[in-house]
């Protein structure tokens, strides 16, 4: 399984350079899933930066896949995780929710960059 980062979907939706790198796990859709915070996320950069509609079309394409929900046992396991390796607390609550569906997470976001499980794409 894979879960791409808000900071992939990002690059993805607004055909930035590493967009093309993230384009086959984004259409791979049978082996990725999304998250409640790549929700919150997309939505909030996107809605700066396209019209409604546009923003809105991107949002359902996320959500034509399976969405892991930030819940009780989640918010322990990224508050240890956060302690581990210094990760903010969105990025914390990503790692733990890939971590727990067994998924590799991709992102651009150089805090992941080293951690097990995590397939980073510098940035140009």
């Amino acid at each position: 399984m894979n879960m791409v980062d808000a900071s992939g979907w990002i690059e993805f939706f607004l055909a930035g350079p590493n967009g093309p790198q993230f384009r086959p796990i984004i259409e791979n859709q049978a082996d990725l899933l999304v998250t409640s915070i790549n929700l919150y996320e997309v939505h909030r950069v996107l809605s700066r930066k396209l019209p409604t509609d546009l923003r809105d079309t991107c949002l359902n394409l996320m959500r034509r896949v399976p969405i892991i929900h930030f819940d009780d046992a989640m918010a322990i396991a990224a508050a240890e995780l956060s302690l581990k390796h210094q990760l903010s607390m969105a990025d914390a609550a990503m790692y733990a929710m890939a971590i727990a569906q067994q998924a590799t997470l991709w992102t651009q976001d150089a805090d992941y960059q080293g951690l097990q499980g995590v397939a980073y794409v510098p940035k140009p």
